[in-house]
């Protein structure tokens, strides 16, 4: 090798390593994003694009914005004190809570498991059909992708997980953006959905837009990301000095939400809006839109569904191992026996509706009223948490990010109130 070509290959590794290091800042936030954007999210986006077109823009712009301020307030606290937020809930408020947080936020994950393997499973199934005759039944896919899902836990560690996550949040990211220009509704109607306001009731409709809100505020607002947002913080090592790292990180993932979200909705606005017909759930997207849009914007639509379930699955099946690893402040070693056996249970449950038929209507609702009652409590304890000088110091929250948190916990008590009313309606229905 001439010295030409060996400093030829050095400045090559050079630029790899610097490519890896620039990827790394944002593997947490990336890893916050799979998190989020799962296939409650696309159904909750798609279905208030289908039923309100773009009117509702303004509430991913809402939600989008607490959740960033949330995320850099629960990650500031780490930067600050060094813990995670269930030590600092079991040491500075109380062991119960951090309990609490740990059933409440694991009995979620066990309905979300559910109910995200069996909506990706419909929708393979449903795209399955244009290449086989009546389909491939959707147990396979979600045998399928359960098996690929507790492949890459067994076989990986955390960064190995964000890694993966990346390329699978890439493909979902690209292909929602390619609906969005292939589907998108008149720009003028996405400008004035950035207008706060109430769409009236459809007539007929088992939903009011008060619910659809609140649909929208629980799947991007969600309590376990900022639960382990603290943990990620943590693990990369971050100290003050990296707080803007840290803002900057959470920035990206909030704008990537925001994005991917109102792609979503503007598809099922420029299509389904359009025509004038509804949505149930995301898998009617596949039959809907393909005559409306054509095979090819049904099929990248489909992947990005698909792309989003997988996404989430990830950090749903480690979410119990890592909050009693988190609570107990012991390492995060997903090696060990019992952390594998609780992975593999709860990725058994992706099987239930393929296997068993039907949606589990009764553990979703179960699992959402508990998502509603989260969401105050969790803002409640960074309230109490960020405010203690002896614990924040310089730090402590000023005037101004109270008056925004208090803003933030009346406006989720408010969709909170809205999705226990919703519960309770669709029990009694």
């Amino acid at each position: 090798m001439t010295k030409a070509e060996a400093e030829m290959n050095s400045g090559a590794l050079t630029l790899r390593q610097k490519f890896a290091r620039g990827l790394a800042l944002f593997l947490p936030g990336i890893f916050l994003l799979g998190f989020n954007i799962g296939t409650g999210s696309i159904t909750a986006m798609a279905k208030a694009g289908a039923d309100y077109g773009m009117s509702l823009v303004w509430t991913i712009v809402a939600s989008c914005l607490c959740t960033f301020f949330m995320i850099n307030l629960y990650g500031r606290y780490t930067l600050v004190t060094g813990e995670t937020a269930l030590q600092a809930f079991r040491k500075h408020i109380h062991p119960a809570v951090g309990i609490f947080f740990i059933v409440a936020l694991t009995f979620g994950v066990c309905g979300s498991v559910m109910g995200v393997m069996g909506i990706v499973a419909e929708i393979c199934h449903e795209w399955s059909k244009s290449a086989v005759t009546g389909g491939i039944a959707p147990i396979w896919f979600a045998a399928g992708f359960s098996a690929l899902v507790f492949f890459i836990f067994w076989n990986g560690n955390t960064q190995f997980f964000e890694r993966c996550l990346a390329v699978i949040v890439a493909i979902m990211a690209a292909s929602f953006l390619i609906n969005f220009f292939i589907m998108m509704p008149p720009p003028v109607d996405i400008l004035k959905g950035l207008v706060p306001n109430l769409p009236a009731v459809l007539p007929g409709s088992e939903k009011t837009p008060l619910l659809v809100i609140a649909s929208m505020v629980g799947t991007t607002v969600f309590s376990g990301l900022f639960i382990i947002r603290t943990t990620l913080v943590k693990e990369a090592g971050w100290t003050l000095k990296d707080e803007k790292i840290q803002r900057n990180d959470a920035l990206v993932a909030v704008v990537l939400m925001f994005v991917i979200s109102a792609a979503v909705m503007a598809a099922a606005a420029g299509t389904l809006y359009a025509e004038g017909l509804g949505l149930t759930k995301a898998s009617q997207m596949i039959s809907l839109l393909e005559p409306l849009a054509g095979p090819l914007a049904a099929s990248i639509f489909a992947i990005g569904i698909i792309s989003a379930g997988v996404s989430s699955q990830f950090p749903n099946i480690l979410m119990l191992p890592w909050l009693i690893c988190d609570y107990t402040d012991t390492p995060r070693n997903m090696t060990l026996p019992k952390y594998r056996i609780m992975v593999f249970l709860i990725s058994l449950l992706g099987l239930v509706v393929p296997l068993f038929g039907g949606r589990p209507v009764l553990v979703m609702i179960i699992s959402q009223a508990f998502n509603a009652v989260i969401l105050p409590i969790t803002v409640a304890c960074i309230f109490y948490l960020s405010t203690r000088t002896e614990l924040m110091g310089k730090y402590k929250n000023t005037l101004v990010s109270n008056v925004i948190l208090t803003a933030i916990f009346l406006f989720s008590l408010f969709t909170s109130v809205i999705g226990i009313k919703g519960v309770i309606q669709a029990i009694a229905g």
